[in-house]
């Protein structure tokens, strides 16, 4: 992963190679308990402490840490819930270890699980380990900008092709089949996102109350339910290659389960048309590379590529794009919520509320459509 980050070398230590421009050398980074750490790892995978242990946040994601481990030769990815106020549910690290352990015998491009560590008492909160994969999360303009029309219309189709084939992947063939449950997951989903709003919200909102009534009114019965969902699913949450280009990996499992594929899709619109194909949206520090702003093509070009690619019937997709909306507010509110506690890491969560009202208005707009 290439994100800028900060490192940090457990106490007694000498660093195995010079701190990254940009750095600071601390005790432990927060969140991160390297002591306590690396005895856990010395009794429970011996060949990931072979030498001093290093550690750096990984900048970038808004919900879940991550963070880049050196240990002698080996490389590796530690992931473990936001500091503070956390929702119950939300950032699951088995259920996150679970899906990439069980697609990895798929054509779903995913890290390799190496350890889940349930046991708070170690760093602080649960965590797993997982394998550090080559290539770069594309995020940003400063990112996306440089590649030719051609390098992002591919990076995008490639983008499709990765969702139509983890939507492909049959749940009890890589035993997920008690994943979740398919029945009524569109209405549960409104349920659910309701419940966190409540949980997180800070400051009136206006107009969101009517557009979680309008969901929960209007939700559909969910004809393709029972495929594996990720949740959350959009560019910045793969790592890829331009040369040649490819996606790498998908990340970013949290809220995966068993349910409505159209989901995916209507989520990804919403990053896609509303965040990344706004002017107001300009500079977002969601969707800042992401969209036709950003010289990618169209949803509407995407969703084709997905259904030449899927059984899937994508059909209207409005309702599912103002739920995409409804969800993405509640979880940009509750990152506010947090960011205004002191509770998160790096930089870019001041402008995270600023999305909260656009992302209503138009979710609104959606869930009125006929």
């Amino acid at each position: 992963m290439t994100d800028p980050a900060v490192d940090a070398l457990r106490p007694g230590t000498a660093p195995a190679t010079p701190p990254e421009r940009g750095s600071t050398p601390t005790a432990s980074p927060a969140g991160l308990d390297l002591d306590r750490l690396a005895g856990y790892l010395a009794a429970h995978r011996p060949e990931l402490a072979t030498g001093p242990l290093r550690a750096r946040l990984i900048a970038g994601g808004k919900s879940n840490l991550t963070y880049l481990l050196r240990a002698g030769e080996h490389e590796v990815v530690l992931r473990r819930p936001p500091l503070g106020h956390v929702l119950a549910t939300a950032h699951d690290m088995a259920r996150e270890f679970r899906v990439i352990s069980a697609l990895a015998r798929t054509d779903v491009p995913v890290p390799a699980a190496l350890l889940h560590c349930p046991d708070p008492d170690v760093i602080g909160a649960p965590f797993y380990l997982m394998e550090r994969v080559p290539g770069e999360v594309f995020r940003t303009r400063a990112q996306t900008d440089p590649l030719s029309t051609e390098q992002r219309r591919e990076l995008a189709m490639a983008m499709m092709d990765t969702l139509a084939a983890l939507h492909a992947v049959e749940p009890a063939s890589v035993g997920l089949a008690d994943f979740g449950r398919p029945e009524g997951y569109l209405a549960r989903q409104v349920r659910r996102w309701a419940g966190q709003l409540e949980r997180s919200r800070s400051r009136p909102l206006p107009g969101i109350e009517e557009l979680r009534d309008l969901l929960a009114a209007t939700a559909p019965e969910g004809a393709n339910a029972g495929r594996i969902v990720h949740g959350d699913y959009r560019l910045d949450n793969l790592l890829a290659t331009v040369d040649p280009v490819a996606v790498r990996a998908v990340l970013d499992w949290e809220m995966a389960t068993l349910g409505d594929p159209l989901a995916d899709l209507g989520l990804l619109l919403t990053y896609w048309d509303v965040l990344g194909g706004s002017e107001a949206a300009a500079g977002n520090p969601v969707a800042d590379g992401l969209g036709p702003r950003a010289g990618f093509p169209t949803g509407g070009e995407l969703i084709e590529r997905y259904a030449g690619r899927s059984d899937v019937d994508v059909g209207p997709l409005h309702w599912h794009v103002a739920l995409g909306c409804f969800k993405l507010a509640v979880i940009c509110e509750g990152i506010h919520y947090r960011h205004t506690l002191g509770q998160t890491l790096g930089e870019g969560f001041d402008r995270i509320g600023e999305m909260v009202a656009p992302l209503v208005a138009h979710g609104l707009t959606a869930a009125r459509e006929r």
